[in-house]
């Protein structure tokens, strides 16, 4: 990243050296670091019957290989209402959900004229977990006062906030199935959701249902009872008759009356009973809505929290992914059935620097303070490329000794050694960004970079658990545990799962493979979901025993410690037009490492010979480029002018080659997109995976420009 200056590099090696010959012995014994060593070396999980496709379980580190799934974490804890009840019960005056308070709202004129909202924000304001059964139990019980029935759908339509959650609890002690709906959802995949799920009762917010729902309400005709979760206001004209709108306190109210009381509705669900039906951002065609019950959040929160070392009740987690995705809901699960408190926030509020923080006020992680947090790789994407970006800014003496305590560092992580000197010296300014109390970070929805990855590991001082699940198996299937600091694999299977290998001849990936068996990925156990709502779908599968499979059409491969990495999908696979296969995926994975890359998407038609990209460039890169080749206009104007184009590709073109991509896989052709890729723009899901088919329709008119007008 810079030339080290011999004198400044010998200073540094020799403080570093002192500091370690006097704390060595002392540290090394009491922070277990042989400990953690063996831990991050030791295998996994192995092959049940011994064959290389397996399936695959988790190793017990005293009792060899499980023999049995895990299924449940607490005795007689089997649904969802009793996680709740179990945490009222052991910590009812331990902070549960926490929102921070509005102090005030100002439009902000930016230079290039647009006005932003910025918001300041007080302390958190708690509901202990006793207040939150309570307010769940009334809720529930409003909601049947309004003839919402057991095991009919109610739906959650909503931003996440502690209201969700509290919604979500009452879905669970009164037996309501929760339809869940992405809050970016355009409004005929929302229409869809809510008629297909026969949904009479709605929970939203003031913000979504001014700006999607309302819209769509006609076409929505079962459709009776809207439960606003703002507080104000209390009149909501200019409905559709036949259709009432309430406020969740209303409501509340009307449970915490006498006549209203759960004892006289006995309506327990049972552990096969549907919990949720979550429909799935679905990077292809309309959404799915998978069908989850309370024996398989229970299964899956259960493998999920054996990988989280010492998580107890003096745990805080930040919230601020949408609830209404697999990975936000378990992980908030997991906190309340260990009694930890769940903080909530937005992306928009998350960090000082975020766009709706005033400057100079705080964001939530600095007021927060978390120990765990979940995050989507786009997210953690961000951070790094902000960060490095500064360390390039920073004088040549101050980046050098960066550099420096960078390698350092991940030389003593790999060894198993912390580096608390550098820590606090060097990093301390940069985990403050989380808030500078994160323990656990966990990764999912989609793969981490190994750059990112590390540069978490290191500069934010604490583990990552990547980890691999999908609606379908509960957001369960693998975490790499928190002492493994390899890069790019998703850990051994969960106490919950078990995963085989099935080999797929077209891509020529089998079990037999050498050095590792490869094949499409199979997981299986009581996480695996009851399937698709009103669909058949084969990729759902019961064994002679009984067990229920899920068929991923993911590609992956067991390394010889039980550790499973992902390193293909069957749906980016494309066959061109000389017979050779390229995989999408990879190429995008490996592309958007590059400093000039904030998004990619690879594309090829199996008729043509060659891969395109469309590409988000990173704005800072492009700018510098562009006033470097004397190149001057709006940003529209720089990304559309094909010298920018040609630069790009040549980087890019690169770069790939320096990471041994194929010629045959590299783009040959790109075009730059001023706008980036967001939900809202319906480009990306929630996940911020890439929708294929949306990009592609949208990108038509290139296509044809970059395939030679064919």
């Amino acid at each position: 990243m810079c030339d080290m200056n011999p004198l400044l590099l010998q200073v540094f090696r020799s403080v570093v050296w002192v500091y370690s010959v006097l704390t060595f012995l002392p540290w090394y014994l009491l922070s277990g670091a042989g400990v953690n060593l063996e831990r991050s070396r030791r295998v996994k999980a192995r092959s049940v019957s011994g064959r290389p496709a397996g399936p695959y379980r988790a190793t017990d580190q005293l009792r060899g290989i499980q023999q049995k799934l895990v299924s449940s974490m607490h005795p007689g804890v089997d649904t969802l209402d009793k996680v709740m009840e179990h945490g009222a019960a052991r910590f009812p005056r331990r902070d549960c959900l926490g929102t921070r308070e509005v102090l005030s709202e100002e439009d902000e004129l930016q230079p290039n004229g647009k006005v932003f909202k910025k918001v300041i924000l007080g302390e958190y304001k708690w509901m202990s977990y006793e207040e939150t059964y309570q307010a769940a139990v009334h809720f529930g019980s409003g909601l049947a006062a309004l003839g919402q029935k057991p095991q009919c759908n109610i739906a959650i339509f909503c931003e996440t906030r502690a209201e969700w959650m509290i919604a979500a609890q009452a879905g669970f002690i009164y037996n309501f199935p929760l339809v869940t709906l992405y809050a970016t959802l355009g409004g005929p995949a929302i229409a869809h959701g809510l008629n297909e799920t026969e949904i009479t009762h709605i929970v939203t917010s003031k913000d979504l249902l001014q700006s999607r729902l309302k819209a769509i309400l006609l076409e929505v005709p079962r459709l009776q009872h809207i439960i606003v979760v703002d507080s104000k206001p209390t009149s909501w004209p200019g409905f559709p008759r036949g259709i009432m709108v309430h406020n969740m306190d209303a409501v509340q109210e009307l449970g915490s009356r006498p006549n209203n009381s759960k004892e006289e509705v006995p309506v327990d669900p049972l552990p096969s009973d549907t919990a949720v039906i979550m429909y799935t951002s679905g990077s292809t065609g309309i959404p799915k809505g998978v069908m989850i019950s309370h024996s398989n959040i229970i299964a899956g929160i259960t493998g999920m929290a054996e990988r989280i070392p010492n998580l107890d009740e003096t745990d805080t987690y930040i919230g601020y992914l949408p609830l209404a995705h697999v990975l936000e809901l378990s992980a908030e699960m997991v906190c309340i059935s260990h009694g930890c408190r769940i903080g909530y926030s937005s992306p928009q509020t998350l960090a000082d620097q975020s766009t709706k923080i005033k400057k100079g006020s705080k964001g939530d992680t600095s007021v927060l303070k978390p120990t765990l947090m979940a995050a989507v790789p786009e997210i953690m994407d961000r951070i790094y490329k902000n960060v490095m970006t500064k360390v390039e800014e920073m004088s040549s003496v101050q980046r050098t000794l960066f550099v420096l305590a960078y390698n350092y560092k991940m030389e003593q992580i790999s060894k198993g050694y912390s580096t608390p000197l550098c820590d606090r010296l060097v990093f301390k300014k940069v985990r403050s960004l989380l808030g500078g109390h994160i323990r656990v970070l966990l990764s999912g929805g989609a793969p981490l970079s190994a750059a990112t990855q590390r540069f978490m590991n290191i500069c934010l001082c604490c583990p990552v658990g990547q980890g691999y699940g999908l609606t379908e198996t509960s957001g369960a299937g693998t975490i790499s545990e928190m002492w493994d600091y390899s890069t790019g694999r998703v850990g051994a299977p969960l106490v919950c799962s078990e995963i085989t290998l099935k080999d797929w001849e077209e891509g020529g990936y089998y079990s037999t493979d050498k050095p590792n068996p490869r094949g499409e990925i199979l997981i299986g156990g009581p996480n695996v979901t009851m399937g698709y709502y009103k669909k058949q779908s084969e990729d759902f599968l019961v064994d002679a025993s009984g067990q229920r499979w899920f068929c991923t059409g993911d590609i992956g491969e067991f390394h010889t410690d039980g550790c499973l990495k992902i390193i293909d999908r069957k749906k980016d696979l494309v066959k061109l037009q000389a017979g050779e296969y390229v995989s999408l995926g990879k190429v995008e994975a490996v592309l958007k490492n590059c400093s000039f890359v904030d998004n990619i998407c690879a594309y090829a038609n199996s008729d043509q010979s060659y891969v395109i990209g469309f590409v988000v460039p990173n704005q800072k890169q492009l700018t510098i480029l562009a006033e470097q080749r004397g190149l001057r206009g709006s940003w529209e104007e720089i990304c559309n002018h094909p010298e920018m184009e040609r630069d790009v590709l040549r980087i890019l073109t690169e770069a790939a080659l320096s990471a041994k991509l194929e010629r045959f896989e590299i783009p040959k052709k790109i075009r730059l997109s001023a706008e980036p890729w967001t939900p809202e723009t319906g480009l990306v899901t929630d996940a911020f995976k890439l929708k294929r088919k949306e990009l592609k329709s949208h990108y038509q008119d290139d296509i044809e420009r970059m395939y030679g007008g064919k």
